[in-house]
Formats: C-alpha cells, sequence, structure tokens
C-alpha cells in the first residue's frame, strides 16, 4: 500500500521537515544541510528514505543533484493530503522562510553574475555558438506581430531581429547591467524598445499582453525554469506563439562557472512536458549542433483559443 509506505517514511520529524519544504522548493543535500542545521550524512540518509519511499523526485545536471517532492498522481494526492495537516504545524513556518531566503540567494548571485559579466556577453554566447546564428533561426520561424516579448533579453541582440517583425518590442530581464546594455542598443533608433526589469517566474507584464515570447537561452538559468514556462503562457493572447532555444542536457561543468549556468541543459522531455502542463500545444522541435558537443533545441508551441485550466 503507498499509504503505509508514505506513512512510515515520514515516522520522524526531520522527514517531516525536509518533505514539506521541498513540496514548495527544490533544493540539493547542501541547501538542506543549512537549512536544517544538520550534518550531511544524516541529511542524505533522511532524503534516501524519502526517495525511496517514492514522495521525493531527483533532477541531477552534471555532478548536482536536487530534489523536490514527486508529483506523480498517487504522491501528488498523499501531498496534497499532507499539505492540510502541515498547514496547522506552525514549528515548520521557519523552515519555509529560510528556503524562501536561499531560494533568493540564488537570483541575487546570478544577478550579480549577469551584471558583471553584461559587456562582454554577446562574445561568450558567439564562443559557444560558433557560426550558428541563433537569433536569425528563431526570426526566420516567425510572422508579423503587434507584441513581441524577449523573456531574459540580456544585451538585447535578439530584440534587434524581432523587432523588425513587431509593431512593439518588450525586453525583460533581471540584469540591470543588461537592460543598459540593450538600452544603449536601441539609443537612437526609431521606436524605442520597451525594456523592464523583472524575473521571468514573476513577469512585469500583464495577462494576454503579447502575440509572441521567446525565451532563449535563459531557462537553464532559474531555479525552476517551469515557472518561466507558466507565465510565458499566462502573458500570452490566445493563439499566442512561444519559442523556446535552450541546450540538450550535457556534462560540462566548466559552462557554471564561464556562463553562469544552474543547469547543464535541459532534456526535451522535461520542456516538452512543461509545455503541455503550462496548457500550450507543441507544434515542433528543431535541433542544431553546436561546438564543445553542445546540441541546441528550438521547440514551438502555440497557446490554444480556448484553454480549461
Amino acid at each position: 500500500m503507498n499509504s503505509l509506505t508514505y506513512f512510515k517514511a515520514l515516522a520522524d520529524n526531520t522527514r517531516i521537515r525536509i518533505y514539506h519544504v521541498l513540496m514548495d522548493h527544490e533544493l540539493s543535500v547542501n541547501e538542506l544541510v543549512a537549512l536544517l542545521g544538520m550534518g550531511q550524512s544524516r541529511v542524505s540518509h533522511h532524503v534516501k528514505i524519502l526517495l525511496d519511499a517514492g514522495l521525493l523526485s531527483c533532477r541531477r545536471s552534471g555532478v548536482w543533484s536536487f530534489y523536490s517532492a514527486e508529483k506523480g498522481e498517487a504522491a501528488a494526492d498523499f501531498s496534497a493530503a499532507a499539505q492540510n495537516l502541515f498547514r496547522h504545524e506552525k514549528e515548520l513556518v521557519p523552515d519555509i522562510e529560510t528556503a524562501d531566503r536561499i531560494v533568493a540567494e540564488r537570483s541575487a548571485v546570478t544577478r550579480q553574475f549577469f551584471n558583471a559579466i553584461a559587456p562582454q556577453w554577446d562574445d561568450l554566447k558567439k564562443e559557444i555558438m560558433g557560426p550558428f546564428d541563433l537569433n536569425l533561426a528563431i526570426a526566420e520561424q516567425l510572422g508579423f506581430c503587434d507584441v513581441a516579448a524577449d523573456l531574459g533579453c540580456g544585451t538585447g541582440e535578439l530584440m534587434a531581429f524581432l523587432k523588425q517583425k513587431t509593431k512593439k518590442i518588450i525586453g525583460v530581464d533581471s540584469s540591470q547591467k543588461m537592460l543598459e546594455q540593450a538600452r544603449a542598443r536601441f539609443e537612437g533608433t526609431n521606436g524605442a524598445a520597451d525594456l523592464r526589469l523583472g524575473e521571468l517566474e514573476h513577469l512585469p507584464m500583464k495577462d494576454g499582453e503579447a502575440d509572441l515570447a521567446v525565451i532563449s537561452l535563459a531557462l537553464h538559468h532559474l531555479s525552476k525554469p517551469e515557472d518561466a514556462v507558466r507565465e510565458a503562457f499566462r502573458i500570452l493572447k490566445p493563439k499566442g506563439t512561444l519559442v523556446v532555444a535552450e541546450f540538450g542536457r550535457h556534462d560540462d561543468e566548466t559552462l557554471r562557472k564561464q556562463y553562469g549556468d544552474r543547469w547543464l541543459g535541459l532534456s526535451k522531455e522535461d520542456v516538452s512536458d512543461w509545455l503541455g502542463q503550462s496548457g500550450f500545444t507543441l507544434g515542433g522541435i528543431t535541433s542544431h549542433s553546436l561546438r564543445r558537443s553542445l546540441v541546441l533545441h528550438i521547440y514551438t508551441a502555440e497557446k490554444p483559443l480556448l484553454h480549461l485550466p
């Protein structure tokens, strides 16, 4: 019986704390160690029990592993029931507050990295892309529209291509220095771009504001890429198009330091699942080989005319 297995696994105060916090966050063992104030071997022991019971899932990226509550049907039903019990446990509240701070610190570190690297960012990308022109590959797939949004716009390089195919171009990025580079790019041009400071997981855009959204090489920098996909769905109009350009999974750990990557690429299965779970209809995937044995996938998806949540 699943329920018996689940209850046995949670018959411990520490495992309840771990499971509770991983219902809302995806954390590494080291982050759980900091949160719980316990030794790594002890935390790993409890995580393994929860994994073996089917209450947790593990997402691996190179040498790193991140854990979250299992979202399969049986485990998800159990999680929903457990949450009703946990919300009455005041002792669990500090753990969530600590986890929120850990995730916020991750985002701050990412912002600091991109603020520092902004002037060299375009050249760094070329080292990976080589002769392949990703911006052109994306732009060539698109027709003309009224409003397009580049989510994670960086220095605005892609926006310059998209601007030719839209009446209004919006760029969103969490790095102030990146946006300064983008403003300089469009300074003096006819019809300046609308540049907005914000997180991809919480876009500074209205519901249904755009006809087209592009997320190019940004998801692998986020703690929860699926949240950005859901936000893209929200800000698109019905029949709107989303284009996602992302590296496939790889094992090149040097990209974490050189490019601030959180995930070593994302599998086609994960990205396709996030699109479907958000409500998109996947149109197609094209793949391109790059330098350093990297593969880049370009996904096109559409927001249906009618969406039933």
